[in-house]
C-alpha cells in the first residue's frame, strides 16, 4: 500500500461500518448494525485469506457481481477504465503478458457474491487478489479511516524529533 501507507504508520479503522459481529454467538457470518457494504475505493483491513491469523490492508477494487479486468496495467471494472487512486504507483515500466503472470494483465473475472477483489496501491509490488483470489466480506474487519501515528524507524535514534512523521499525523486515508 506504499505510499498510501508507510512502514511505521498506525491507523484507526471503522469496524462498525460494515456491521458488527454478535459477540459470544460463534456466528461470524451474522452481522448487525451494518451501515453499508464495502465499496470500490475503500481501503479495508481484513484477515489474510492464506493465513487468517494475519491482518492485511488493501484497496477494494470491485465487489460481488462486478467484472474486473486488467489490460496493460490499466484496471477495468464492468468494462469501464478506472481512475488510478491518488497514491497508487507503478515502479516497473516493464509490461508482462498474461502468460507470465497476473501482475499487468488479468483476464476478465466476475467477483463472486459476498466477496471483494482487492489490490495494493504499489501495483507492481503487491501481494493481492491477482495472486490469491478474492476476500470474503466476512473476513473484513473494517475500513481504514486515518493515521494517528507515524514513526520512521530509519531515522537515527538521537534524532527523535524527526523520527515522528508529523505531516502524516491524523491524515485521512484515501
Amino acid at each position: 500500500m506504499e505510499d498510501t501507507l508507510l512502514v511505521g504508520d498506525q491507523l484507526v479503522a471503522a469496524k462498525f461500518l460494515y456491521g458488527t459481529k454478535i459477540p459470544f454467538t460463534g456466528k461470524s457470518r451474522t452481522r448487525i448494525l451494518k451501515i453499508r457494504d464495502p465499496r470500490p475505493g475503500d481501503v479495508i483491513v481484513f484477515r489474510y485469506p492464506a493465513d487468517p491469523s494475519k491482518d492485511f490492508i488493501k484497496r477494494c477494487i470491485a465487489t460481488g457481481g462486478q467484472t474486473i479486468e486488467i489490460k496493460n496495467k490499466q484496471v477495468f471494472v464492468d468494462g469501464v477504465q478506472q481512475k488510478r487512486p491518488e497514491h497508487a504507483k507503478y515502479i516497473d515500466h516493464t509490461m508482462y503478458p498474461a502468460r507470465t503472470g497476473p501482475r499487468d494483465n488479468y483476464p476478465p473475472f466476475v467477483v463472486p457474491p459476498g466477496h471483494v477483489f482487492v489490490m495494493g496501491d504499489n501495483r507492481d509490488n503487491s501481494n493481492d487478489s491477482r495472486y490469491w483470489g478474492t476476500v470474503s466480506v466476512e473476513s473484513i474487519k473494517g475500513k481504514a479511516l486515518f493515521l494517528y501515528w507515524s514513526w520512521n524507524s530509519e531515522t537515527p535514534v538521537y534524532d527523535l524529533l524527526h523520527r515522528i512523521r508529523w505531516n502524516r499525523l491524523f491524515a485521512r486515508i484515501r
